[in-house]
């Protein structure tokens, strides 16, 4: 219990919001592409029909996992990351990704879902490796 409590869950809570934001200003700056351009709305029709689609959107989810050990790495520098603290950042991640999604947003990008969650925790275990010891 003692361990569980010495986890950085205000570092990691921070970093799983500063997360969020970028995917929320991506998400708009593509929600405006889409309803400005005709070229951006066809090359994302394109995109996000399936099957290609669910592999986008899987990627946009190992990316945004990607992005969060990397905040984590770049801006909090005094965070000892390890495989206990990737495994905190991860229900730091789905808790912000769930008030996301009480925004009136659409998810282009990443969503709370079991399938994204399961792609987040690929990326970030995956960008995490070198400090699983």
């Amino acid at each position: 219990m003692y361990r569980l409590r010495s986890l950085p869950w205000r570092s990691l809570l921070e970093v799983s919001g500063i997360t969020v934001a970028i995917a929320i200003v991506l998400e708009i700056i593509i929600g405006l592409g889409f309803t400005q351009s005709p070229a951006i709305r066809q090359m994302l029709q394109f995109l996000y029909t399936p099957p290609l689609g669910m592999i986008i959107s899987l990627m946009a989810a190992v990316g945004f996992g990607v992005l969060a050990v990397y905040v984590l790495e770049r801006f909090y520098p005094h965070v000892l990351i390890n495989s206990s603290s990737l495994w905190a950042l991860i229900p730091c991640l789905a808790l912000v990704l769930g008030l996301k999604s009480l925004l009136p947003l659409p998810p282009f990008l990443v969503s709370l879902s079991y399938a994204n969650l399961v792609a987040v925790i690929v990326g970030v275990f995956w960008k995490g490796r070198p400090h699983w010891r």
